[in-house]
């Protein structure tokens, strides 16, 4: 069972990322991206990197993630989608490790079943005990994934993610950064996810500059 003090920092992260959402707009005005000066490197050489940041305890992020699929099945050859799991809390860790474990084990198709598990089924998947026990359910070796999730490379991935949000000063989600250049967010886009995603195209042609 889930301590109470954990499920207060999901809530406070859920309740974060909600708030930026609906109040962040009348701080960015008519304001549909931000220019990172100076430019941010790519881990993908030669491409242009769009990253995803978002967190599985966010119900905009999984409104959006269909969204976010239909997108990258039609985005340019030098784009390539890199989804980063963030965390506002130490209890949101377990949730990182999740989606790079899920990666590991080829699973990505598990990706967007996590947020319905989430916010349509409401299971608490908030440690290793629980999305274990919903991994199993799902085909995949229980004994594999709890390797996987506890081993270097997961952890090393999940370092990466937090360096990426430190650099990017990300402060809800979902928000996409473009090439190193360029932040937007439905926020921004206003308050329109497929707002976002037509600013991410727009920005793409100015991120190749």
């Amino acid at each position: 069972m889930l301590s109470t003090k954990l499920l207060r920092l999901l809530a406070a992260a859920a309740l974060t990322a909600t708030a930026f959402f609906s109040a962040a707009s009348h701080a960015q005005g008519a304001q549909q991206y931000v220019a990172i000066n100076p430019p941010l490197p790519s881990d993908t050489p030669g491409k242009i990197e769009v990253l995803e940041f978002f967190a599985y305890t966010c119900p905009h992020c999984a409104a959006m993630e269909p969204l976010v699929e239909d997108w990258e099945k039609t985005a340019p050859q030098d784009v390539v989608l890199k989804r980063v799991p963030i965390a506002f809390n130490a209890g949101m860790k377990p949730l990182q490790q999740l989606y790079y474990t899920l990666q590991a084990l080829e699973r990505p198709d598990l990706h967007a079943k996590v947020f319905t598990a989430i916010h349509g089924e409401h299971k608490r998947l908030f440690d290793k005990k629980a999305m274990g026990e919903w991994i199993a359910t799902q085909g995949v070796d229980r004994a594999k994934f709890d390797s996987v999730f506890d081993s270097f490379s997961v952890q090393t991935q999940v370092e990466r993610a937090n360096q990426l949000a430190n650099a990017y000063r990300i402060e809800g989600t979902p928000s996409f950064a473009v090439g190193g250049k360029f932040m937007t967010s439905p926020v921004m886009a206003g308050n329109s996810y497929e707002g976002a995603l037509k600013e991410v195209n727009r920005l793409i042609p100015m991120a190749r500059q």
